[in-house]
């Protein structure tokens, strides 16, 4: 089943868009599984971010 999508535009800083390159590079599933009601939330938070990370990377925020 196809999912809709919706398009999110965020103004950052670029101190801000630096440090949460950084954030979303660094978490782990088990981290964002604490704050999860189950395993597949967890997933989706995991593809969720998965999708900003590339999003910063074309902005040019991409940490090695």
């Amino acid at each position: 089943m196809e999912q809709k999508t919706e398009r999110i535009t965020v103004e950052l800083t670029i101190f801000q868009a630096e440090e949460l390159a950084q954030f979303v590079k660094r978490i782990t599933w088990s981290e964002v599984r604490q704050n999860a009601t189950g395993d597949d939330e967890a997933d989706q938070m995991i593809q969720a971010l998965g999708q900003v990370q590339k999003a910063l990377g074309e902005a040019g925020y991409a940490p090695r």
